[in-house]
């Protein structure tokens, strides 16, 4: 049995989605100071709907399948589905990632609710603080203030 499904391997080699909005209305970056894998996820939203997403990752081939799914997953759909999007949703659609490596399907679903949260603060929209990552003070996201541009 294969270490890795083919739905990663094929997200890996052929990420989608990979880039920089310069248009972007919301991004979120994340880090895992543990294993050194950095997401940056970049969205466009329009009248609630993410019309385009982006993202740039440094990190190992999980975590650029991760982010490339994530970013499918997401993609046209409405921000309350973006929020609701799980790091299990990710792992399932990639048809799974072994054990030590689920932390990079958890590192694209707090990007995302970050850069969902920054497009709330950047419009002034109110929102339950319990909803997102707390990024600033968490055990694997506050180590790193990297900029990957």
């Amino acid at each position: 049995m294969a270490l890795y499904s083919e739905k990663v391997m094929d997200h890996f080699r052929n990420p989608r989605n990979v880039g920089v909005l310069e248009d972007a209305n919301g991004v979120g970056e994340v880090g895992n100071a543990v294993c050194g894998d950095i997401m940056k996820i970049y969205l466009k939203i329009e009248n609630d709907v993410i019309e385009d997403v982006k993202f740039q990752t440094f990190g190992c081939g999980s975590a650029i399948a991760s982010s490339s799914m994530a970013c499918e997953l997401i993609k046209g759909k409405p921000l309350d589905d973006a929020l609701a999007l799980t790091n299990k949703a990710v792992t399932g659609a990639l048809d799974g990632l072994p054990a030590h490596k689920l932390h990079c399907s958890v590192l694209a679903e707090e990007a995302i609710k970050a850069a969902v949260k920054d497009y709330y603060d950047k419009n002034g929209i109110e929102y339950d603080p319990a909803q997102f990552p707390d990024c600033d003070n968490c055990s694997h996201c506050g180590e790193f203030n990297i900029d990957i541009d």
